[in-house]
């Protein structure tokens, strides 16, 4: 049977997962796969004649039937990897997650238990939809299967109408793009167009990769030995690490509203975590919620809204990072997404999407104390070492937003780039650099003038981005692409780029082991050493 298996696997991998065809279109053998068919249908024979001779793949093995392997798993979404044709560490992870999902025995051994499940992931149909996601619209997603839609500054994309109980079991999105921890510099200059490999030495080498009951919207370091994974409304909690790669605890974003002041909400209700901001000293995380789910929430945001819609307000959580408890709920504004602490421990600050504006917290208050009004899509947000400014990244437009947090006065930043989203800055506070999530670009900006002084384009989509302890190295996950690309700031010179799992959306620095958290939406945090 694992012949006759293979024989139809064969079948339906003889269409490129990269071709497109129409639902009544059918699959035609390539001639070019004519000794793969004659392989298979010798393993077919010798099977039926010889039931002991039966075939398995473990690890180490190589040769066609794991190239086969490798695709039919990346159509299932449970790997990345190239398919190289040889059955490494990756590969048997992959296998294993797809044997614990199809209540296997997890072992990492392909036989004819795991080949007859397999055999049910078409990769026909996996390409149809990875297709469709790589067509869809190239923004930010609150969903690992969203239905795509796109404005016209290519702003994060939102469901209309997300579900009360979202269920993460499997990852709709583009298989994973690469087994192995470093592309060639073929790759590399594909990844990054305009941009020279320049230097090779003291490359990023992957250390760990961290799976669980996760769907990481980003991963946040907290300066105190804690690593805080932000889970969306997918997952539904914050799990938290420890620099043995541990996991510490799983917090539940559920909480009773009314026992924390809010009388008119009565019993439980649940959030959906989004980002995470720290304290100075690392005592206290800020977890900002996407939008809470229970009665009284009625009118979450989406991607295209505004403050006449008057949707939903949310709020942040504040946790002790000792306890590692909810012990404060803070009201903002609509569809808080990013947060950041200011150096001086004064304030948090919060962007809020669907309302546009941005919350300013008093953290000794507790509550917020001004409300900033900023235009469509605020995002990003950075503050200046010395705590007198921040800077917004307001992605319905070009601009970024400087707010002065002595008198909350506004100015700008002019025509820096298409839908900028993510920010951040140099410990000297002399650069700030802004990801381009409408043209693809990473900018470099002189904040005594204001001017961008160089650009350039990491990969497919640059996300999210950290910053090295000395401010040397800015570290970008280019979420279409499936890699993180580490540039020199001095120039912006692209030193390295590796792969990494499908869809990474968020990543932090640990400035003491000069290690890189990057989360990947699809499922997993993997942990590289620089």
């Amino acid at each position: 049977m694992d012949g006759l298996a293979y024989l139809h696997l064969a079948e339906t991998w003889e269409t490129p997962p990269a071709q497109t065809r129409s639902p009544n279109s059918k699959n035609h053998l390539n001639l070019a796969s004519t000794p793969l068919l004659f392989f298979t249908i010798c393993l077919t024979i010798l099977n039926l004649v010889y039931p002991a001779l039966a075939i398995k793949i473990t690890k180490g093995d190589s040769g066609p039937e794991v190239v086969e392997l490798q695709k039919t798993l990346q159509a299932s979404g449970h790997f990345g990897g190239r398919a190289t044709g040889f059955y490494g560490s990756l590969t048997q992870a992959a296998v294993k997650k797809f044997q614990a999902e199809n209540n296997l025995k997890v072992d990492g051994i392909v036989g004819p238990q795991t080949i007859s499940a397999l055999k049910g992931k078409s990769p026909a149909a996996s390409a149809d939809e990875a297709y469709t996601e790589k067509t869809s619209s190239k923004v930010d997603r609150p969903s690992p299967s969203p239905t795509a839609t796109e404005n016209s500054n290519k702003l994060e994309d939102n469901t209309q109408n997300p579900p009360k109980q979202p269920l993460f079991q499997k990852p709709f999105l583009p298989p994973f793009k690469t087994e192995t921890s470093a592309p060639s510099p073929e790759q590399a200059e594909n990844e990054s167009p305009g941009k020279r490999l320049v230097n090779t030495e003291g490359k990023m080498t992957l250390k760990k990769t961290i799976y669980g009951k996760i769907s990481p919207k980003s991963i946040v370091y907290s300066g105190a030995g804690l690593f805080f994974a932000q889970n969306m409304m997918y997952s539904h909690s914050i799990t938290v690490y420890d620099r043995k790669f541990k996991l510490v605890k799983t917090i539940s974003d559920t909480v009773n509203l009314s026992k924390f002041g809010f009388s008119k909400f009565k019993g439980n209700y649940q959030g959906s975590p989004v980002e995470a901001a720290f304290s100075t000293d690392g005592k206290y995380g800020y977890v900002s919620n996407y939008q809470m789910y229970g009665s009284g929430f009625d009118n979450p945001g989406s991607d295209k809204c505004s403050p006449s819609a008057k949707h939903d307000q949310s709020f942040l959580y504040r946790i002790n990072t000792q306890t590692l408890k909810i012990e404060k709920i803070i009201p903002v504004g609509a569809v808080p997404k990013f947060n950041a602490v200011s150096p001086d421990n004064r304030f948090v600050l919060a962007t809020n999407w669907c309302s546009w504006d941005l919350s300013v917290v008093d953290i000794n208050k507790n509550r917020e104390i001004e409300r900033v009004k900023l235009g469509a899509y605020p995002r990003g947000i950075v503050v200046t070492p010395d705590s007198k400014n921040a800077y917004i990244a307001v992605m319905g437009s070009s601009d970024i937003a400087k707010v002065n947090l002595l008198d909350f006065s506004v100015e700008w930043l002019k025509n820096i780039g298409n839908a900028p989203r993510h920010l951040t800055i140099d410990p000297n506070g002399k650069y700030l650099y802004a990801t381009l999530n409408g043209e693809g670009n990473v900018a470099k900006i002189d904040l005594k003038t204001g001017e961008v002084v160089d650009k350039v384009s990491t990969g497919n989509a640059p996300r999210s981005m950290t910053i090295s302890g000395d401010g040397k190295l800015i570290y970008v996950v280019n979420y279409f692409s499936n890699t993180v690309s580490k540039v020199r700031t001095s120039d912006l010179r692209i030193l390295q780029t590796v792969n990494v799992n499908s869809s990474p959306i968020g990543i932090t620095y640990d400035p003491e082991t000069n290690q890189v958290w990057v989360a990947c939406y699809s499922g997993s945090i993997m942990v590289f050493q620089d």
